[in-house]
Parts: structure tokens; sequence; C-alpha cells
């Protein structure tokens, strides 16, 4: 007999007897041992009904027919034996019929039962027997919950022998990679294309990171294979032979195309794999003052003055404008929608105090919010909801201060109404945080984190002393950085500062994933008083460049290829600086003397 532990409270043996304890109260199977010739109770009580009953047909029949049943009884037993221990060997390797009590279902049934069961849940119902544990152990169950939780989105379920080994490897390094971040264990780079050139602004996704510069060019790192240099992106031909290059304004990154816009009004879009010559051109009336590429679709949006282009590429891979409008105000900030995937591409558009929506299947764009006299004074969104700041003047001011708004993008209407803040809201990161929850930083000093669901606060951090200007955050940390040039890694849940680091110039860009965390910190001024940037004179203008950090927080990181430059001297250099001490040598190396004391 089998049982279920759907319904069972306890399983245990004692004695001969297989107990079980279902529903509070206590029942007795009988389980014969059939290999060692034991019996149960309850077989000996039949054996002397059997016994009694022939007595009495002894007495009837006669001595001989007594020693004829005598001689017949051990072969019927013995037969009878032989046919249970026949059916229980059957049972056992039977491995397509899974036994539910007094049923039998089929593989596939029985495994859509135990996909709603957890990594315990699982456990226990292979301690049951054989054929339970075969069905708690198979690969389609192990490989649907490592995906479940994040880990290997893209695979399949051949890829490993085991998914449940895969499954327990992935937690230990997450457990691992979250201690590292928490202690600030791993490896720093600085990503430097050319001394002397000016950093105007940087975009990261994935494993790529890329950067425009005074000079006109864009540079593309591959973070995953450091091997190889920066990747020059051929400019177009036309920014390429004016004299001096136009600066670059804006620049934007995915997994599959990298996106820059120059001063004079021209955009030029990449392939990450190819690198090398644009795959598409085109160009704007005036500068371009907002420039945005979607994290998940081949989409390119670019505002300059009041006049919005939208650009997508078709099936084909070839770019297309897709729509162009006009707005009454000049456009200040562009976000595209993410998740459309094959949709059609939706923009947010904040322009003044106005929000639009721009469908390329509508004629016009729709507003989303307006309100006379409360200019917009950050934006973003996600595949739901668009969060804007809005800035309160004159009367308003006694209204409680500055707020966020967050808007349904099904309906078009107001969701909730978060802030009250003095100070103005700089930075929103609603696509990249956690459901449910908003994180915002302010010019007063302050990062938030508010509950959409309950319209409350989650955190508020006094963190930077210049205001806020870039924050994002995941379930459990908070990564923010500041005027001043500060970067803060904060625990969410205590409210408790990690670690900080610090950098000269403001930190406009902070994006972060499991295990690696991009910073930038870009000069206000791109062209600094006195600042004669010359091949002869770099290290003095080394404080007016800016400078982006890639911090990698995984356990095999800590390579002699992430330390620093000025960490690497190897002790026989005649020049240098008397604190130019590699990390990975020996304590006991430090007793001789530098050849620059």
């Amino acid at each position: 007999m089998y049982l279920s532990t759907l319904s069972l409270i306890g399983v245990f043996m004692k004695k001969d007897r297989l107990v079980l304890c279902r529903c509070g109260a206590m029942a007795y199977i009988i389980w014969p041992v059939l290999l060692d010739g034991r019996t149960s109770p309850l077989l000996g009580r039949i054996q002397e009904e059997r016994t009694r009953r022939k007595r009495q047909y002894d007495n009837r029949t006669g001595v001989c027919s007594a020693s004829l049943q005598q001689q017949q009884q051990p072969q019927r037993k013995a037969k009878k034996d032989e046919e249970l221990v026949d059916q229980l060997i059957q049972d056992l390797n039977e491995v397509n019929d899974i036994p539910f009590f007094d049923i039998e279902l089929p593989y596939e049934l029985a495994l859509k039962i135990f996909q709603y069961l957890n990594c315990t849940e699982l456990g226990r119902c292979a301690q049951v027997s054989r054929a339970w544990r075969v069905l708690a152990e198979d690969g389609v169950l192990w490989f649907r919950m490592c995906t479940r939780e994040g880990y290997h989105q893209d695979a399949s379920v051949s890829d490993s022998p085991c998914w449940k080994s895969t499954l327990r490897d992935c937690r230990n390094l997450a457990k691992t990679v979250c201690s590292n971040w928490k202690n600030r264990v791993g490896s720093i780079s600085q990503l430097q294309f050319e001394l002397g050139k000016v950093l105007c602004d940087v975009s990261s996704c994935d494993n790529f990171v890329l950067a425009g510069y005074t000079s006109g060019d864009v540079r593309l790192w591959d973070t995953l294979h450091w091997d190889s240099a920066a990747s020059y992106l051929k400019p177009n031909s036309l920014s390429a032979n004016t004299d001096p290059r136009p600066h670059v304004s804006h620049v934007q990154v995915n997994s599959t195309v990298a996106a820059a816009a120059y001063e004079d009004g021209c955009v030029d879009l990449w392939s990450t794999e190819t690198g090398g010559e644009p795959i598409y051109h085109y160009q704007s009336p005036g500068r371009i003052q907002a420039l945005a590429l979607s994290p998940d679709s081949p989409v390119l949006g670019s505002a300059a003055g009041p006049d919005v282009r939208l650009n997508r590429a078709d099936d084909h891979g070839y770019w297309r404008t897709v729509c162009q409008a006009q707005l009454p105000n000049t456009v200040e900030s562009l976000v595209l929608v993410p998740g459309r995937g094959q949709q059609c591409p939706l923009v947010a558009l904040a322009a003044a105090e106005t929000v639009h929506l721009l469908d390329p299947r509508d004629d016009e764009p729709r507003t989303l919010h307006s309100v006379y006299g409360h200019p917009v004074t950050c934006l973003d969104a996600s595949d739901s909801h668009v969060a804007l700041g809005v800035k309160s003047t004159g009367w308003a001011m006694h209204d409680g201060g500055n707020k966020i708004h967050v808007y349904s993008l099904e309906t078009g209407k107001p969701a909730v109404c978060v802030g009250n803040s003095p100070g103005d809201f700089t930075c929103i990161n609603l696509r990249d945080s956690p459901p449910h929850l908003l994180v915002c930083g302010n010019k007063d000093r302050r990062v938030r984190v508010f509950d959409l669901r309950a319209g409350s606060s989650v955190a508020s951090l006094y963190a930077h002393h210049l205001g806020v200007t870039s924050v994002q955050a995941d379930d459990w940390k908070i990564v923010s950085g500041g005027g001043e040039g500060l970067v803060c890694v904060w625990e969410m849940r205590m409210g408790a500062k990690l670690w900080e680091m610090h950098n000269r110039h403001p930190v406009r860009h902070v994006r972060f994933n499991t295990s690696t965390l991009v910073t930038a910190n870009i000069p206000d001024d791109k062209s600094p008083r006195g600042a004669c940037i010359t091949d002869d004179d770099l290290t003095a203008h080394r404080r007016h460049r800016g400078v982006i950090c890639h911090y990698d927080f995984s356990e095999d990181a800590l390579s002699q290829d992430h330390i620093l430059p000025i960490c690497r001297s190897d002790y026989t250099e005649s020049y240098g600086y008397n604190y130019n001490i590699s990390l990975a040598v020996p304590y006991d190396r430090l007793s001789g003397s530098h050849p620059s004391h």
C-alpha cells in the first residue's frame, strides 16, 4: 500500500507495522515482510480462523481428507508468497505510474502536482517512497524553480545535468555576492579612454558602458571581455569632417545598439556587436535636449526643442522614422516605456508644466498631467506607471511642498501622490525599483523610498549635502550619488550606510545589477578656465576630466588586472609615488627599500 504526504501528518514504522497519523486519528496498516517469512498479528488471526474451520471440516470428512488438506496448504501458501513478491518488485520498477493512496496517476499528472511544492516540501516527499523520490528529484521541477528565482532565465532543461545542484550553487553564489556588497569586497576599475578629454555623458546596460567626450569621440566598453580595449565608434562623415568636432551631448546604450547625440544636432547609432561605422544617422534642426533608448527593444527617441522624433528598427534590421510630433513647449526630458516588446512604442515627454504621452498610432500626443505654475523637475516610467516630480511654487508651497505624482498607463488617471518635501525632486527611479516601490532623490539632501500601494514612506536617508543627483534601489540596498561626488551604498531595511566612495565631480550616473556597479562623475564645466589640455601636460588637468568606475563584487574578481594603476608597482621602477605599493605584494617584501626612497 502506498501513502501520500498531501494528506498525511506523520508516517513511521513500528515493529512490523506501518503506522499512519492522518487527520488526528491513528490508523494501522499491516505490511507483511515477505522476504524474511515473518507475519503480522492480523495474518495470525486469519490463520487461526482457517485452522478452526479446518478442524470442523476434518470432523466431517474424516482423517483422509484432513491429511490431504495439510499437504496442499504449504504449496498454496508458497505460491501466494511468490505472487506477492513478484507484485512488489513490479511496483518498485514501475516509475511511469505514481501511487497516490489507492490509485495510480500518470507521471506527467503527478509532476504537475509536485510543481506547486517548494524545496523543503519536495525534500519531505522524497522520503516517502522510492517512486516519490524519483518524482521529487525530476530535473524539470528544479529547472522551473531555478528560473522562477531569477537564475538562468535563457537556459533550457537540457543545459544542466542536475538542476538541483545548479540551484544550490546559484543560491550560494548569491549569498557570497550579497556579503561582498555589504563588506566592499571585490575589484574596482577606472574606465579611461584617452588622457586630456573631458567626460560629457555616460550610459550603461548589462555589460556595456558607453561614454561621450568633449573631443566628439564615443567609446564603448564590454566589461565581460577585459582583454580588449574600448571600442572606437566612428562618427558620421559630417561630424568627422567638422573642425573642431562638436561635443557629445547625450549617449544611450542597451544590449544591441548604442546611440550618441552631438551639439550640432546629429544623432548616430551603432551596433554593439560590430561597432565601427554607424548603422543609422539623422540630423535634427537644433541641439538635442533629450535622448532615450528603450532598454528591451530597438526604439530610439530624441527631442530638439519642441520637436520629437521616434525611430525604430523593422523586422529586417532597417531603422525608420515611425513618428514625428511638435509640442507647444520645449521638451526637457523624454522616457521610453519599457516592456512593450513587439507592441507599438510609447513615449513619456515632460515639457514645462505638462507631461505628454506619445503613441505613433494617435494623431497627436495626449496630455497626461498639466497644472499651471507647477513645472516638472524629473520623470521616469515603468511598464505600467509614469512617475513625475512636480515643483510647488507660490501659494502651493503651503500645501506641503513638492510632490511626486504617479499615473497609471492603463487608465491614464492618477494612481497615487507621495512626497511633501520642501526641496525639489531631482531624480526618480521607477523602472529599476522593486515592485510597488519608488526611490527618488531630492535637493534637500535626502533619498526617499515610497510604497505605492499604501502611499507611505518606507525609508528616508540623509545622504548628500549638495543634493542627490542619481539613485537606484533593489529589494535590500540603495545606491545613491550626490553633487559633492560621493557614492553611497545603503541597507534599506536598517537605513544604515554600508560604505561610500568619493570623487571630485558630481555623480551623474549610477547603475548596478546583481554583481557589478557602474558610476560616473561628470564635470559640470566642459571647458574649464585655464585648463589648456595638451599632450605635454596631462597630469595637471586630471581633476577636470571626470571618471568612470566599474565595481565587480563577484567572488572571483580579485585579479591583478583589476588593481588600480597607482597600486601596481613591482619595486623595479626608478620613479613613481612613494606609496605606489601593489595590493598583491606579500607583506614580507615591504621590509625592503623602494628605489624611489
